[in-house]
Parts: structure tokens; sequence; C-alpha cells
């Protein structure tokens, strides 16, 4: 079990993501296929052609699922009893096929339920795409990283006593 237990949050600590993944044409297909979402901004090459981004955009409820996915290992991965909310969600930046997403989590709050045996934390997650662009790196814009979505997911979280 990787996750972490409530005790082992810190407030202001932030948790870069080691996993990235590469998004291909089909997880985004797949994906859009899964939820019955037809936008053809993310399945129609021509109409997405047309448009200000010049192609086929990343549904974006699938960058925010991807984030979270490579979010669990060193957060919550069996140490959470629930996902309580995911708010403020925003994508600044698009994700096109064949971007590498990385992700990094901010604890922004933490705090004991009433009964004291588990708690609830409140993380600010930041998935990135790295930019193919050399010189966007070399110039040290960003790092080399676009910011491509944020949000804050709040859970319910075991206490290492309470475990058992």
């Amino acid at each position: 079990m990787a996750g972490k237990y409530y005790e082992e949050f810190e407030v202001g600590e932030t948790i870069v993501h080691e996993k990235r993944r590469t998004v291909s044409e089909r997880d985004n297909q797949v994906f859009c296929d899964m939820t019955m979402n037809q936008q053809p901004l993310h399945l129609d090459a021509e109409f997405a052609a047309e448009t200000q981004f010049g192609e086929r955009l990343v549904n974006g409820i699938y960058t925010m699922a991807l984030a979270t996915g490579l979010s669990i290992p060193d957060t919550t991965d069996g140490t959470i009893v629930a996902n309580l909310s995911y708010d403020d969600v925003e994508h600044p930046n698009p994700v096109f096929h064949g971007d590498t997403v990385r992700a990094e989590s901010t604890v922004l709050d933490k705090r004991e339920t009433s009964d004291g045996e588990r708690g609830v934390v409140t993380m600010r997650v930041d998935a990135y795409k790295l930019d193919a662009d050399a010189d966007a790196a070399e110039e040290g814009d960003n790092d080399g990283e676009t910011l491509v979505c944020t949000f804050e997911r709040t859970v319910l979280s075991l206490k290492r006593e309470h475990a058992e």
C-alpha cells in the first residue's frame, strides 16, 4: 500500500508524482465512447481543423481523470474511504494526442472527522503536459511544461490507528 494515512499528510507539502502518461488517440476515442461524449472537437479531425486549435483536443474530463489516477499511488492508494468532492476545475490549456501528462498534488487542508476516527484531506492537483517544443524548454518557459488542468480533490482518509 503506497498511499498516505491521514497523519502522514502535511498542509503545504507538494507531492510530485513520478508516473506520466502519453495520451493516445485511442485513449481519447475510448473515453469519449465510454462516456457517450460525441463532441466533434474530440473526434472529428475535419471539424477540429477548422477551429482555433487546428486539431482534435483530448477530452478535458479524461485529462482530469488521468491526473487523478496519476496521483493515487502517492496519496490515497489503499488509504482512502471515499472521494468527497472535486472542486474548482480549470482547463487553462488543451491536451492533444501524443502529449505526455504528469501531475503533482499540494495538500491545502486537513481535519479530523467529528468521531476522530478518520480525516478529511483537501489537495490541489495540477496536471502539466511536457512541452514538445525544445526551444521553449531551453528558454526556461515553465521548465518545459504547460499547465493543462487544475482542481481540488477532497478525500476521506483512514487514520493509521484505525486502519485494521
